[in-house]
């Protein structure tokens, strides 16, 4: 997976990417990241890549020449138009379904608006996909690139120590992840499950998936609706949504 970044803040983007797994990914050849700045593109001599907004308002609006001709000197070089990604609140909310989609590419182009955005024209031009991390503003797209390819990496084959990881966290199976334990056996006066002792690996199977359901129906039912459930789970969550209306009705 080879991903680039059009941005105003290439040292950022580099920085906060060049650690922990992602970084180690990147050493070893698994993935790579490359920042481009968007003002080596500017026909400006004080490398100038904004300008006031037509029909006024407030702030200023990234120019769409130094966009359009970075995407473009990337093109030439990669021999090819890879997807464009456009980090911005008005897009779709990203994922984890958008995640693995993206994942299966081989080359990504995440471009970064500042400001007040970037000129309508360039994005029309280039832009594949308006992709958001949430209902809210953000000074920059650095933060939600490096996010999203944090994301993304994970399902790159070999980035994580044990791949089974990137298929049994939260949202597989559109469920919850269940809780963990460690060492020490006891903390706090709080016992580890005694099923996570016992050594049954079908026992505790089935205990990660109850409590992947039942973490589900506490904090985000909106999931289920989507949730892959066998028959006896489908009856395990009836029972434990038949006790949460049974507690509501007695309150």
């Amino acid at each position: 997976m080879n991903y680039h970044i059009l941005t105003l803040f290439p040292q950022m983007v580099i920085e906060g990417l060049n650690t922990s797994i992602i970084g180690r990914a990147a050493d070893r050849g698994l993935i790579s990241i490359h920042a481009v700045d968007i003002r080596d593109y500017s026909k400006d001599k004080h490398r100038h890549v904004d300008d006031a907004p037509y029909g006024g308002g407030a702030g200023m609006v990234m120019q769409p020449g130094p966009v359009c001709d970075c995407y473009e000197d990337l093109c030439g070089k990669l021999g090819k138009r890879p997807r464009v990604l456009y980090m911005t609140p008005q897009g779709r909310v990203f994922n984890q379904s958008i995640a693995m989609e993206l994942a299966k590419e081989e080359d990504l182009v995440f471009l970064c608006g500042h400001y007040e955005g970037i000129d309508e024209r360039a994005l029309s031009l280039i832009v594949t996909d308006h992709l958001s991390i949430g209902d809210y503003v953000l000074t920059g797209g650095e933060l939600p690139a490096m996010v999203m390819i944090d994301c993304i990496s994970r399902l790159v084959p070999g980035v994580l120590n044990n791949d089974e990881s990137a298929q049994i966290e939260s949202f597989h199976d559109n469920l919850l992840e269940y809780p963990q334990y460690t060492r020490p056996e006891i903390y706090e006066g709080m016992q580890v499950p005694s099923v996570l002792l016992s050594g049954h690996h079908k026992n505790i199977e089935t205990w990660r998936r109850q409590e992947s359901i039942r973490r589900t129906l506490e904090r985000r039912p909106d999931l289920l609706k989507k949730a892959d459930l066998s028959g006896k789970e489908r009856e395990f969550l009836a029972a434990l949504q038949g006790g949460c209306q049974g507690e509501e009705g007695g309150s």
